[in-house]
């Protein structure tokens, strides 16, 4: 079954000025994905930008899948624009998604601004979880209708404390590890966001002897590993991100 297809655009809107929500479904026939695999979408039918853009999905539900889109140049400009109906082609899934285990865990799940489609791809697939989201301000969270269904499982943070909690997403995994003491051996993180971020996550998960996974944001030109673009240093030597990744154990990245 190939990777490469085309599919109709269902529904594109802003939730503010710089993120959209796109959902496409497939006139093709294609392959499913995993939590954590990430998609190349083409920007433009007249090949200009050249390359397609990458990004990860939030879920697929009948037949339709779910993408959050961040405005950072002249390609998703464009893709902001596509209108109902528009046929695209697309590139899909890739990339080695999250790990999930069967045994009796406890999923913590953390996210930074854009990182959460792609946590929130995971969330639809595993049952004993919290999540961490943090952004700079209250305008920078996004799809909170997703997640609020959480309750009480759910914890958000803003810098500015515009919206929930204030501070980083690294004081908040501490007081969590803290109020979790007699379960820390049953705790596996999954994390996506920025890179300082993840570091962050990763030197506390190290200290508490926590399995942790962090999916790597980087740009992308092909999607399948060809142009080495988006390679970053790990235990293993240099990986590439779409294709060894862009989900990595906490413990094989040098950051």
């Amino acid at each position: 079954m190939s990777k490469n297809f085309r599919a109709k655009v269902i529904n594109n809107f802003a939730l503010n000025p710089r993120t959209f929500l796109l959902e496409i479904e497939p006139i093709e026939e294609t392959i499913a994905p995993k939590p954590g695999q990430f998609y190349m979408i083409q920007p433009d039918s007249s090949y200009d930008p050249l390359l397609k853009r990458p990004f990860s999905y939030i879920r697929k539900s009948n037949g339709k899948i779910q993408f959050l889109c961040a405005i950072k140049g002249k390609g998703t400009r464009l893709m902001m624009n596509f209108h109902s109906n528009k046929i695209i082609s697309m590139l899909g899934p890739f990339g080695n998604g999250y790990p999930i285990f069967k045994s009796n865990h406890i999923s913590l799940l953390i996210a930074g601004g854009t990182g959460i489609a792609s946590i929130l791809s995971l969330s639809n697939e595993v049952q004993n979880k919290y999540l961490i989201y943090g952004a700079r301000t209250r305008d920078e969270l996004l799809l909170l209708d997703k997640i609020e269904e959480l309750g009480d499982r759910f914890i958000v943070c803003t810098n500015d404390c515009s919206y929930g909690k204030k501070g980083m997403v690294d004081e908040l995994l501490k007081d969590f590890i803290s109020s979790h003491k007699d379960n820390i051996n049953s705790i596996i993180i999954y994390a996506c966001g920025p890179l300082p971020m993840l570091k962050a996550i990763s030197k506390i998960s190290a200290e508490n002897n926590i399995k942790g996974f962090a999916s790597l944001e980087e740009n992308m030109a092909c999607g399948f590993g060809a142009c080495l673009g988006c390679a970053v240093k790990t235990k293993q030597g240099y990986q590439r991100v779409c294709k060894e990744g862009p989900v990595f154990p906490f413990k094989e990245i040098i950051w």
